[in-house]
């Protein structure tokens, strides 16, 4: 598996390798110990599964709160999406920034997201299925969001306003000015 750690280097992308012949293949896309190996040392607890019929469909910038807070690791089994992560730690240097990257099943790419980031994503193709495992099981009462279009965060998305598919929740959360502190960086 190759790793890279993106502008915030908290972030990172994996990208697990992947044996074919005339019957297909086959690829190890989570292990543990191999994990562990390179830092990433996380018990993930709940796998989720979404199917984006629509191009242009977001879905975020979501995150938990404690207790309930989530690492995720976001794979895409067709399609693409661009996905991105902002830093919502308090204190962190890299406070409020943002980084993104496309995520895709011919790039068989994954991306790793550590708590205190908000997550999102766009899909870039119709029919996108995205898979995502979480170090926490879903709460209710501990989602939260922040607003996917808020000019303070700089997020180029490739499609506006007017032609982005999204849920009404999504369209409610607080910008990045309005966010209380629900995570500080710790160093």
């Amino acid at each position: 598996m190759e790793i890279r750690r993106l502008d915030i280097p908290d972030v990172i992308i994996i990208k697990p390798r992947k044996f074919g012949d005339h019957r297909g293949f086959f690829s190890e896309t989570y292990n543990k110990a191999a994990f562990a190996e390179a830092g990433i040392n996380v018990d993930f607890v709940q796998d989720n599964h979404s199917f984006s019929a629509p191009k242009g469909t977001v879905r975020g910038l979501h995150f938990q709160i404690a207790p309930a807070a989530q690492t995720k690791l976001v794979r895409v089994t067709r399609g693409a999406i661009l996905d991105v992560a902002v830093d919502i730690r308090r204190g962190s240097p890299t406070y409020g920034k943002h980084v993104s990257t496309v995520i895709s099943a011919d790039e068989w790419n994954q991306i790793y997201l550590p708590v205190g980031f908000a997550h999102g994503l766009c899909t870039l193709e119709p029919n996108t299925e995205v898979l995502y495992k979480v170090s926490d099981l879903y709460s209710p009462q501990h989602d939260r969001g922040l607003l996917w279009n808020d000019p303070a965060l700089g997020i180029e998305w490739p499609v506006g306003g007017d032609e982005v598919v999204l849920s009404e929740k999504d369209r409610l959360h607080p910008t990045l000015a309005e966010l209380p502190e629900y995570f500080r960086y710790q160093g």
